[in-house]
């Protein structure tokens, strides 16, 4: 039990250092799952009790495969990180057809249910991954209670029955996989595998002529299936159509020059400062009353990161076309972040088209 939780969170720790762009779920979000629940054999510890002429010391039960069900309200941080707290249900019943070792077993039969308070810290990778596809991690602490109704156990020459709750910390790991779902922003399909186990909880038991107390381990995988929703996702920008252009005789027609970026970069490559050369050059010839100078980003990030992004590349080419010798008076600088782009994608979508700025001749 305690190895496979070792394994899961060295596993997160090792993939942290590697993810830099997250999935930036930011705000108030919330999320339910359902599955199967596959319950680790149970070892019943039944020395000191009073009951060891019956269970000798101890036995091994297994459990058939049950139903999970959870529901979580959380917080993302706009970095990938997250924290929740969850509720959640499982439920097994007895292998009757795996009678319990440790008895001289004729059977078994009953079933358990838990039901766990958990809070948990999970991180979404940003791999560029198609549809949007994000794989995260985490793992949580809380309490768990046990209730065991009416598991007979039933030996050679006597019968051991557990039953009552009892409660104990739990902790557990989460590897999952989350995929948005197109036409509701916020609202993503998840995946998720769980290890979920408790320290040893205490039930009581009793025999024909006996009554007592025995400790029982509880570990658990579980597959999931669920739906996550965050509020606070924008919905995808809207292009609108472009007006109709109003012929005036005066000016003559406006030049543009698109110079583009690296991914969450605010320098010029060589092949941007060469489209930035040849703006200069041109402003130097004709007519020019003024420059518009204006920075995008794509929708990868949050809003408020992108406007941030796409001020720096409208700096950065502002103090490019001045060191080429344009007066920084006749300059116009703007910022749209990402909310103009100029290929329409999804949230979270990496696009080079909207990575850029737009040098426009007046």
């Amino acid at each position: 039990m305690k190895s496979s939780l070792r394994v899961l969170l060295l596993a997160s720790a090792a993939l942290l250092p590697a993810a830099a762009h997250a999935e930036q779920i930011s705000g108030f979000y919330v999320g339910a799952g359902a599955g199967l629940n596959f319950q680790q054999e149970t070892n019943v510890d039944s020395k000191g009790s009073g009951l060891a002429g019956v269970a000798g010391n101890g036995a091994d039960v297994n459990f058939d495969s049950g139903l999970m069900g959870s529901i979580s309200a959380g917080w993302g941080f706009g970095n990938g990180l997250r924290a929740e707290i969850e509720g959640a249900y499982r439920h097994n019943r007895v292998d009757d057809g795996r009678p319990a070792r440790g008895l001289g077993s004729r059977g078994a039969s009953g079933y358990n249910y838990s039901i766990a308070a958990m809070a948990n810290v999970l991180y979404d990778f940003d791999l560029g991954l198609p549809m949007g596809l994000t794989p995260y991690v985490g793992g949580g602490v809380g309490y768990a209670w046990l209730n065991y109704q009416g598991v007979d156990l039933k030996g050679t020459a006597d019968t051991l029955t557990i039953f009552g709750t009892g409660g104990a910390f739990a902790y557990q790991g989460i590897a999952g996989l989350s995929m948005p779902i197109a036409g509701v922003p916020g609202l993503s399909l998840t995946a998720e595998y769980r290890y979920f186990g408790t320290l040893e909880q205490e039930l009581k038991a009793r025999s024909t002529t006996q009554s007592g107390k025995v400790k029982v381990d509880y570990g658990n995988h579980s597959a999931l299936i669920g739906l996550r929703y965050a509020f606070n996702t924008p919905a995808p920008a809207v292009v609108a159509p472009a007006p109709a252009p109003v012929v005036t005789p005066a000016p003559a027609p406006a030049r543009t020059y698109l110079v583009f970026f690296d991914f969450d970069r605010a320098d010029l490559t060589d092949r941007a400062r060469q489209i930035t050369s040849e703006a200069a050059q041109n402003s130097k010839r004709v007519q020019v009353t003024r420059i518009e100078v204006s920075g995008h980003a794509d929708r990868s990030g949050t809003p408020q990161y992108n406007q941030a992004l796409s001020m720096r590349r409208a700096n950065a080419v502002a103090a490019e076309l001045e060191r080429l010798g344009v007066s920084r008076s006749s300059i116009n600088i703007q910022a749209f972040g990402e909310s103009r782009p100029l290929v329409p994608t999804a949230d979270g979508v990496r696009e080079p088209q909207n990575r850029r700025v737009e040098i426009v001749l007046r």
